[in-house]
């Protein structure tokens, strides 16, 4: 049924990736940000609805510590046939896709790429954790944990994107600090309380 392997990494900013000229990214590169991390294929019937939306939902949160990681994967019908700059070509030419489109993956099998491996491991879906089709969206926060998964059918724009999704332990501790510090001296110089 597809049941979660087991991976030693806690986050995704663990995992070192190919862009789609073959460079080696380290996903720490994105750490601070909100991760949308997208299978995705230019032949599918979910194609132009997800790539549309995609571009729509980067350009409204791009400014705001959000990031799209476009995974090209040939797994599902061979939808994705294209060559790394074809399909480059492909999101960026026709679907003004600004946001990474790293090197073709596979998303599930023995040789899952181990970042998918990851995200599945994560976020199982609803019939175990094996990707069903093209366009299934895992939402990651700020520190690399994946938070949500969206199946193939859920349009990018209806994905709410809560920022900040979380802040760093540090910065938490900080305004807990200052929330009790008001607090305290309020309620000193007012003894009936706030």
């Amino acid at each position: 049924m597809g049941a979660a392997e087991s991976v030693p990494e806690t986050s995704i900013h663990e995992f070192t990736v190919k862009d789609c000229n073959g460079k080696e990214v380290n996903l720490e590169t994105y750490k601070g940000k909100v991760l949308l991390v997208v299978n995705v294929a230019s032949k599918c019937g979910f194609t132009e609805t997800n790539y549309t939306q995609l571009t729509e939902l980067y350009q409204k949160y791009r400014d705001k510590d959000f990031e799209i990681l476009a995974f090209p994967c040939n797994q599902f019908l061979r939808q994705e046939p294209g060559t790394p700059e074809q399909i480059k070509d492909f999101a960026c030419t026709r679907f003004k896709a600004e946001y990474p489109v790293f090197q073709k993956v596979r998303v599930n099998g023995p040789d899952a790429a181990p970042v998918y491996k990851f995200l599945k491991a994560s976020k199982p879906g609803l019939f175990g954790s094996r990707i069903k089709w093209n366009f299934t969206k895992f939402l990651v926060d700020k520190n690399g944990k994946v938070i949500d998964r969206y199946a193939t059918s859920t349009a990018p724009m209806s994905i709410e994107v809560p920022l900040p999704l979380s802040l760093p332990p540090s910065l938490s501790h900080a305004y807990l600090f200052i929330y009790f510090w008001c607090l305290f001296e309020f309620t000193e110089g007012h003894p009936e309380g706030p």
